[in-house]
């Protein structure tokens, strides 16, 4: 992997070329398969780490084969040397290290392609982390998403990556993901406004942020010297049981996404401590937000899985994707049937909700139905849930939970009144329908014994039909107007309407001669086409 501290340094024409040497020594060119272009990445340095990382999660636009294989990528980058870090924190602050922090640990807790984490002490002595962002990060990442564009354009990745990846797809939003990483001013209000959904919750918690001395570029929090969460042996020690634990961080992190809309994107055991009783959620770089209508989504998700529905798990799937329309309906139903079917005799318990996500992706994909960012997330952030759980208590089943919260919430949070309202609005319209019935049926059947009947059929995937269909029309549409002219035209003479050419109104003389041009026009067309 190449060092960023070599290639922040680098010109744009010395680093596109240090590009394409790269992807000219695995021979690009002669095609590519999931573990070359994990190794690709892994020589291309942090930023393109980071945008394998994303495309792991992009079941819906990726082949399963790939995103296996992306997951393995590590975000583990040799550490900036200290003197560094106490640049980019005495520039933040305008004023030396020793006026913030009574102690400043140089050896950091963890260190990644944006930032590195320090262990430090404020004046009064508290404990806290330092979250510094490396020097540069922003330009170099904003000059390597350029050049990997006109690195794919020069050597025609799109044609030999075929469907696997669309280039300026994982551009676009490993740039929008990275700009919000990168101000830690985001970070701070992600955390605030987490610890202010929770407050209720006495199990619950999340560093205090110390917006005093918070920056774009250095973020600083409370310290967490709690147990991290997958150490089931020292928890157990400590008289904790571990199938509560499991159960309690299902249950909010359920919570978080069906009723707050807004979840921890990574809750992989390093982000997560045990502390006099409470579970401590950290590092809040990664948040998913999800709207009223996605959240309604996802409960109506949970209760297709537990009813088998599969026309809703459809409905479900339908309208949260992003598709062209075209979508063969019958063969999409008929995969989510086969999906739905496999877990019909199924406890809710026994499902796997990894394989449950990886399935309904893959058939997103192979229907070319692509889900928004934040769907994406929420996947990559369930299954990583329930990867946590599983080192916790492998009994506990978040499938179960969700099931249990939704249920539960659809009960206490009904509106009667709401509820009373709409069902009345339907019911009024289904009666309004009702009385049309014997209406339309009679109109039916005086259409039938007329020969009026129509039948309208949706052709796919055939341009020729279709150029011939528009074709039709658009001579019919010329044939009305030329005999609309001549009508009016008609209707025209009739008048006393001055000027007049050859003794009839000028503008009836205008009409009749573009009705006869039209019509001309219809004739050589009709002609033309019955020699082909």
């Amino acid at each position: 992997m190449s060092n960023p501290s070599e290639t922040k340094t680098l010109s744009s024409k010395r680093r596109l070329a240090q590009i394409l040497g790269i992807l000219k020594k695995h021979h690009i060119t002669k095609g590519i398969d999931p573990v070359k272009f994990r190794e690709i990445l892994e020589d291309l340095g942090p930023t393109f780490v980071k945008i394998g990382q994303i495309m792991a999660s992009r079941q819906d636009m990726f082949s399963e084969r790939y995103c296996k294989e992306l997951v393995k990528l590590r975000d583990n980058v040799a550490p900036l040397p200290f003197t560094e870090i106490q640049r980019v924190i005495e520039e933040e602050y305008g004023c030396p290290m020793q006026e913030i922090f009574s102690s400043f640990e140089q050896k950091p807790l963890g260190s990644a392609s944006i930032a590195q984490v320090h262990k430090a002490a404020l004046l009064d002595g508290r404990e806290i982390v330092v979250k510094v962002q490396r020097p540069y990060i922003y330009e170099m990442m904003e000059r390597d998403i350029s050049l990997i564009r006109r690195a794919g354009k020069l050597l025609r990745l799109s044609e030999v990556l075929g469907s696997v990846i669309d280039i300026n797809i994982v551009m676009d939003e490993f740039w929008f993901t990275a700009k919000q990483e990168m101000d830690f001013l985001n970070e701070a209000r992600f955390a605030m406004d987490f610890a202010r959904n929770n407050a209720d919750i006495t199990y619950i918690g999340a560093p205090l942020i110390e917006q005093e001395y918070t920056t774009s570029r250095v973020l600083v929090m409370e310290y967490i010297d709690g147990i991290i969460i997958d150490d089931a042996p020292t928890l157990i020690k400590g008289g904790y049981d571990t199938h509560e634990i499991a159960s309690k961080l299902a249950e909010n992190y359920i919570k978080q996404i069906v009723d707050d809309g807004f979840f921890h994107a990574d809750p992989h055991p390093g982000n997560l401590r045990i502390r006099d009783g409470m579970i401590i959620w950290i590092d809040f770089g990664m948040m998913g937000t999800l709207q009223r209508s996605d959240k309604d989504l996802m409960k109506k998700a949970v209760q297709a899985i537990g009813s088998n529905d599969t026309e809703l798990m459809v409905d479900v799937v339908l309208t949260l994707g992003v598709h062209d329309g075209r979508i063969d309906y019958t063969q999409f139903y008929d995969d989510m049937e086969v999906f739905m079917k496999k877990y019909i005799h199924m406890d809710l318990s026994e499902i796997n909700l990894g394989d449950a996500i990886q399935e309904v992706f893959t058939i997103a994909h192979k229907h070319r139905i692509s889900m928004p960012k934040g769907i994406s997330m929420l996947a990559r952030g369930l299954v990583t849930m329930e990867s946590t759980m599983t080192l916790l208590d492998p009994k506990t089943n978040i499938i179960q939970i969700a099931a249990g919260h939704v249920s539960e919430h659809l009960f206490h949070k009904l509106d009667a009144k709401k509820e009373a309202l709409q069902a009345g609005r339907k019911l009024y319209e289904a009666g309004k329908r009702t009385l049309d019935i014997p209406i339309q049926l009679s109109e039916l059947m005086r259409m039938m014994t007329k020969g009026r009947i129509k039948l309208n059929l949706e052709i796919m995937d055939s341009s020729v039909p279709l150029k011939t269909i528009n074709h039709m029309v658009n001579k019919l549409v010329v044939g009305i107007v030329s005999c609309g002219l001549l009508m009016a035209s008609s209707l025209i003479c009739t008048t006393d309407m001055t000027p007049k050419v050859l003794g009839i109104p000028a503008i009836g003389f205008i009409g009749y001669m573009t009705a006869v041009f039209l019509g001309m026009w219809l004739l050589y067309t009709v002609l033309k086409d019955k020699r082909r």
